[in-house]
């Protein structure tokens, strides 16, 4: 069966209804039914709780305290690297961009100014930059830190569709990750100049949140809202936390023409670790 036909099923079932739902599940003190989801979740996806904080399912009040749950110290250390892999998770693809081009999958692209929601000076900073789009799968650790030092400048809530983000959809569904909701995070950083962190929404994700700001989405007002940054307001070092999701999903970076060079041992599908290195900026 084609990646078109296995996602058909995705433009029928009412995705934002199904998000509402699951959002208000996974926020739900249930006891020992939470509990007992957790556990079902647990051994369903192999979650490694050795490596959270704290390990004890009972613990967890909601779904959401757990899947959100923070690691242990030590639990990922950080590469000697100028760029450090922000997440857990999968490389969906990465390299170079194709002057606004971003590659997705096999037959599809999408440009840097609809990822972005449509700001043309903002896209153009990118132009053939580079791009990296990494994939958290539920069994993910879902919080999401810094690749380099950054200085926050703007973010962008961008209204969209709530298609999954596995890799049978990424190869389904044209423009996927300028389709779905997403949170346009806009940052300078002193050597390499702007760069852009993309959280992108999905099916179920019930919200997407900031240290900054915290819970962006729900509320869903169906229309692009903006927040600027004065200098200095927030100020991220690598490897700081800088947002999380509440159920998985995916992270697209983009960064200016020359500015990062992803080291070799990366490669569409490969597994990655938040802490690893990521690349170096070109001497």
């Amino acid at each position: 069966m084609s990646d078109r036909l296995k996602v058909l099923p995705q433009y029928l079932i009412p995705k934002q209804a199904l998000t509402v739902l699951a959002g208000k599940l996974a926020g739900a003190k249930a006891g020992g039914l939470t509990t007992s989801v957790i556990r079902w979740f647990v051994g369903r996806y192999g979650v490694n709780m050795d490596e959270a904080a704290n390990p004890d399912i009972a613990s967890y009040a909601s779904f959401n305290d757990f899947f959100t749950r923070p690691l242990k110290a030590g639990a990922r250390p950080h590469a000697d690297a100028d760029f450090i892999c922000p997440v857990d998770g999968a490389i969906s693809q990465f390299g170079r961009i194709d002057r606004d081009q971003i590659f997705q999958a096999k037959g599809h692209a999408y440009s840097t100014r609809a990822l972005v929601g449509g700001d043309r000076d903002l896209a153009a900073q990118f132009q053939d930059g580079e791009f990296a789009t990494l994939y958290l799968s539920p069994r993910d650790y879902h919080r999401i830190h810094m690749p380099c030092d950054g200085r926050l400048t703007r973010m962008i809530y961008v209204p969209g569709a709530l298609f999954s983000v596995n890799p049978t959809t990424a190869r389904g569904v044209p423009g996927l990750f300028a389709r779905n909701e997403r949170v346009v995070c806009v940052f300078e950083n002193n050597e390499i100049g702007p760069f852009v962190l993309v959280l992108v929404g999905a099916t179920i994700v019930g919200s997407m949140a900031t240290v900054w700001h915290g819970q962006v989405n729900p509320p869903r007002p169906g229309k692009i809202r903006e927040w600027d940054y004065p200098a200095g307001e927030v100020m991220l070092k690598k490897g700081d936390e800088m947002g999380r999701f509440l159920l998985g999903s995916t992270v697209v970076m983009l960064f200016p023409k020359k500015r990062v060079s992803f080291t070799e041992a990366w490669a569409p599908a490969r597994p990655i670790r938040l802490g690893e290195a990521m690349g170096h900026r070109p001497r």
